[in-house]
């Protein structure tokens, strides 16, 4: 408990590597060093200014003692702070509100304290230069308490409790202006009785004389005001002994004209006998004493001033004299029972308890130094319950049975009414008194409990956007949790260190949940980041889900929170890392969601429509630039654009199956994509290196993309302006309104013929060698999850016997030696998370060319070409027109038994190629035949028909049977128009 403070770069006592990352961070806000710390200026709160604390020890900038420290003045100052601003200012309800808030942080910074003295605060070496020969019973005890383990236990409460006496006093002055010990001089001789008894004395009740032991001695009084006053007077003399201030209570006595009562307080020629290291050097090399011990020996004169002060506490107990005289007196010999009674607080009582049971301890010791071992055998009858008489020579006897033994004894005492004022008792009750209690025993896994059972949610109210009932509470305990984990790093048993994680974890968690439900995103990485590793990732994951529809400084500030605080990624399977957290937001955004859908289900189409759009919002997160603090700053931010591309590619291939139907509505998925990366993309080659194979395959993905959704784009304009002019009569078009139809198909075919007709390679190649020979058994896998659609684009709610229906349809499309040879597997279900979509997953054996070797035909294989069937709405068994609109998309090597290998994606380019180039050269033929009506050429029409018929081109394959039929009704429109057009040119060249 007692060990020295420690130094240390982070709270997780991370690698080398780990503290350099901490090191190249920016601090959440400069923190002042000074004893006045700062007070919170407009909008901040305690909350920010605990986390600018942390970050600083995690970052080696502040020791945690020194932490510890900081916390206390922080809850010191917000609560003044509050009581400053609600004085006066407030209606009497909030004023009361606002003052109760502020006790709270003084509670809070109480708590604090404690921490700091029992595990902060270092163990000093007494200096050596101070001690005398022969030794005193002063510098005695000071080695006794030094070290005993009880006795600095006792130490370090009663100066802990001192402290926030003296705290209180310094406040008191400061806002009220009050003053304890603000005394007329020589208020305290009596001048009201000295008067009295010079006039004339005939009440035997009144004192006759006016020396400081005639009360006692005659056992007569004073008169009521000078009575009064001495009571009052002594009243302040133990509320400075409360707070520690012995010298400052000896100098009021001296001021009163009680310097007789200051002697009495520090005997001994007025050196301070407490036994504590600041005593010791206050009293410096002082020979004082040990000239009085050379001749009684040592300890002797300290026996007789505690049998005298006891002496003097029972006199004044049975004249029933002022109490706060006897408790004075009391206090020196450790007499409890004449102590409690004006101990109403339980401040107080634990102060009075811990003194009285710390002395005693020294006296016992000090007593050695004058028994034989007869006498310590004695002692011990005596301490088990042996009579023996009252005297200087048997002490402490006389207090023994009134103290603790040990310190659960102590805290016991403070829960007795019997012992201790009610008040006590009941103070026993609250919060942080229990708190205060676990750690002065030591009880630290008790206390981990406790707080998780006043701050734990209710197991049906889990939501992370709930307001909570107590967050200082709860950022009490997440900073208890996080400073005892460093207290306790190298020496914990297993049920602590149980307690320290997983209950520990529950507690910063809860209030990393509170941070972000009050929008504070900058302040979570501090603590997410002393999460265990799943659960950190589980929570910045679930934060940023949460966010994806917030504004960009929103989820900026929750980004840099996370880039900050955890590495971007780590050998250590243990910590979680940003990477890690990206990869499970990605994975996560591709998943199917839980829907609920209207009675009639009339909003499905709609629903996914904003899934596929939440689906290209995750890409943000990936184009976000980190700060040029943290390290590799550039490898990072070219990391993060490169796995952009990658996803966005992925995605770009799903939105481009759901993009099919020729409406005039833009699918909103693809193209918020583009407008995501359009930035970060212009910083490309700063970022990434355009050398590797990897980066430059998916680079020219995304710019083939690129290029079709733009294509995608124009048509759909085009055929707006084509609907929209339909809607009005041929004659009443305006010139301007049909040539924004012929500007719009001319664009939509120039863009079609730079996609069909690339020089250096086919759009979207998926032409890939296989990582796997022959002689290994490998299966192809295709998974997707997807709607069916009607031809009217509605959707159609599958059960088990369209699921039967389609499979059998799947199963169809494929030859019989496909189905043998290569052991086809079709399976069909409803989505177990939405009601209205299906899960297809297609299997087969890999064979030379599709799987293993070189697949030169850019098509995705016999998979693609069973999917395809199924996208285009052709199944020859299921319901005529029915399609399947595609959500996710996914294929893989695997081994046969679900054990995936690796992935496989040049069968979803190549079913994106099946699907996507026949319907862009269908669409590019609309757009000839609508400017053959206008009168312009059919050269483009020809080109279109000479690309599908070429062999080097292999178009012609990828057309399903309907898609072939549709274009040979195309071809014979256009060949009608191009007759009808050289007829009319035969006819004008006749005439």
């Amino acid at each position: 408990m007692f060990s020295s403070a420690k130094r240390r770069a982070s709270l997780d006592g991370g690698s080398a590597s780990d503290a350099a990352y901490s090191s190249g961070r920016q601090t959440l806000k400069p923190v002042k060093m000074e004893d006045d710390m700062y007070l919170p200026h407009e909008g901040e709160t305690s909350f920010t200014m605990f986390a600018s604390l942390l970050d600083s020890a995690n970052q080696g900038l502040m020791p945690f003692p020194d932490v510890i420290l900081q916390f206390e003045r922080t809850c010191r100052n917000v609560s003044e702070s509050i009581r400053s601003a609600a004085t006066g200012k407030l209606r009497v309800v909030e004023d009361k509100l606002m003052q109760q808030k502020a006790q709270l942080l003084l509670d809070e910074a109480a708590s604090w304290s404690l921490l700091w003295y029992l595990y902060g605060k270092e163990n000093e070496d007494l200096p050596g230069e101070l001690f005398v020969s022969p030794s005193t019973s002063h510098q005695e005890a000071c080695r006794f308490v030094a070290a005993d383990l009880t006795a600095q236990l006792c130490l370090r409460i009663v100066l802990w409790l001192e402290g926030l006496a003296s705290e209180a006093l310094d406040l008191e002055k400061k806002v009220r202006g009050s003053h304890v010990g603000s005394y007329l001089p020589s208020s305290g001789v009596w001048h009201r009785t000295q008067r009295y008894l010079k006039r004339n004395n005939n009440d035997s009740t009144i004192v006759k004389h006016v020396d400081f032991d005639a009360p006692t001695r005659e056992e007569a009084q004073l008169l009521p005001d000078d009575k009064k006053q001495d009571e009052l007077l002594l009243e302040d003399i133990w509320t400075l002994l409360r707070a520690g201030r012995l010298e400052e209570a000896s100098e009021l006595c001296r001021s009163a004209g009680q310097a007789w009562r200051a002697a009495t307080l520090c005997p001994f020629g007025g050196i301070d006998m407490f036994p504590s290291l600041d005593a010791l050097l206050k009293n410096g090399k002082s020979r004082t004493l040990q000239a009085i011990e050379l001749e009684s020996g040592i300890g002797r004169q300290w026996r007789l001033w505690k049998w005298a002060s006891y002496c003097a506490s029972e006199k004044i107990a049975e004249q029933d004299g002022g109490r706060y005289e006897m408790a004075v007196y009391a206090l020196q010999c450790s007499n409890l029972k004449r102590v409690l009674p004006i101990c109403t607080d339980w401040e107080s009582a634990c102060w009075a308890m811990a003194r009285s049971w710390l002395d005693v301890q020294v006296d016992l010791q000090l007593f050695k130094y004058q028994t034989s071992r007869s006498d310590e055998r004695q002692l011990d009858d005596d301490m088990n319950g042996a009579q023996n008489s009252v005297s200087p020579e048997s002490w402490p006897y006389h207090v023994l049975d009134q103290q603790p033994r040990n310190i659960t004894a102590l805290l016991q005492k403070l829960h007795s009414s019997d012992f201790v004022h009610e008040t006590v008792s009941r103070a026993c009750r609250e919060q942080h008194r229990q708190i205060e209690m676990n750690l002065m025993s030591g009880n630290i896994a008790h206390l981990i409990d406790l707080l998780w059972s006043w701050l734990s949610p209710a197991e049906e109210d889990q939501n992370i956007a709930r307001t909570l009932d107590d967050p200082e509470m709860i950022r009490f305990g997440a900073h208890v949790v996080l400073v005892l984990r460093y207290i306790f790093s190298d020496e914990m048993d297993d049920e602590l260190e149980e307690k320290l994680v997983t209950v520990g974890d529950l507690i910063i968690n809860l209030y990393v949940r509170y941070l972000f439900s009050e929008d504070q995103e900058e302040l979570v990485g501090v603590y997410a980041s002393q999460l265990e590793r799943d659960l950190c990732i589980n929570l910045f994951v679930e934060m940023m889900e949460l966010r994806l529809n917030s504004s960009l400084h929103t989820m900026y500030k929750l980004f840099l929170s996370a880039v900050e605080y955890l590495p971007f990624s780590s050998g250590d399977a243990s910590k979680a890392c940003f990477e890690e957290i990206i990869e499970r937001v990605l994975s996560r955004s591709r998943q199917t969601k839980p829907s609920k859908y209207d009675e009639d289900f009339s909003d499905v189409a709609h629903q996914h429509h904003l899934q596929s759009l939440q689906k290209a919002m995750v890409i943000q997160w990936l184009c976000f630039t980190p700060p040029p603090s943290i390290p590799n700053f550039q490898m990072i931010t070219g990391k993060l654009l490169i796995r952009a591309l990658m996803h966005s590619n992925t995605l770009f291939r799903e939105f481009s199956l759901i993009s099919m139907r020729r409406v005039p509505e833009l699918p909103a998925g693809p193209h918020k994509l583009l407008a995501i990366l359009a930035e970060p993309l212009k910083q490309k080659e700063n970022l990434i290196s355009l050398e590797d194979q990897e980066v430059s395959d998916n680079l020219q993905e995304f710019e083939d993309w690129h290029e079709y959704y733009s294509l995608d784009a124009t048509y759909r304009n085009w055929l707006k302006v084509e609907i929209q002019n339909a809607a009005v009569p041929p004659d009443m078009l305006s010139a301007e309104e049909n040539d924004q139809a012929v500007a719009a198909a001319k664009e939509t075919l120039e863009l079609a013929f730079l996609l069909l007709k690339k020089d250096e390679r086919p759009w979207l190649d998926a032409v890939e060698s296989s990582p796997f020979e022959p002689s290994q058994p490998i299966f192809l896998e295709l998974h997707a999850c997807a709607m069916l659609c009607l031809p009217s684009g509605e959707c159609m709610l599958p059960d088990a016997t369209s699921c039967t229906a389609l499979t059998s349809a799947l199963y169809s499309t494929a030859n019989e030696e496909d189905m043998l040879h290569r052991q086809l597997k079709v399976d069909v279900q409803v989505s177990s998370r939405d009601p209205c979509c299906i899960e297809v997953a297609l299997c087969c054996l890999a064979a030379e060319g599709d799987g293993y070797g070189l697949h030169e035909t850019s098509d995705g294989g016999l998979l693609a070409a069973i999917m395809a069937a199924g996208f285009k709405g052709e199944l020859s068994r299921f319901q005529p027109g029915v399609s399947m609109a595609i959500s996710r998309l996914d294929a893989w090597y695997s081994d046969g038994n679900g054990s995936v290998e690796s992935t496989a994606a040049y069968i979803i380019r190549g079913l994106c190629r099946r699907c996507c180039l026949p319907e862009t050269i269908l669409r590019s033929m609309q757009a000839c035949i609508s400017l053959s009506a206008a009168g312009d050429s059919l050269h483009d029409c020809d080109k279109l028909i000479e690309l599908v018929g070429s062999s080097e081109s292999g178009m012609l394959h990828l057309f399903s049977q309907q898609q072939l039929q549709e274009f040979l009704i195309l071809e014979r429109e256009c060949l009608i128009s191009k007759m009808e057009i050289e007829e009319e040119q035969q006819l004008s060249s006749d005439s």
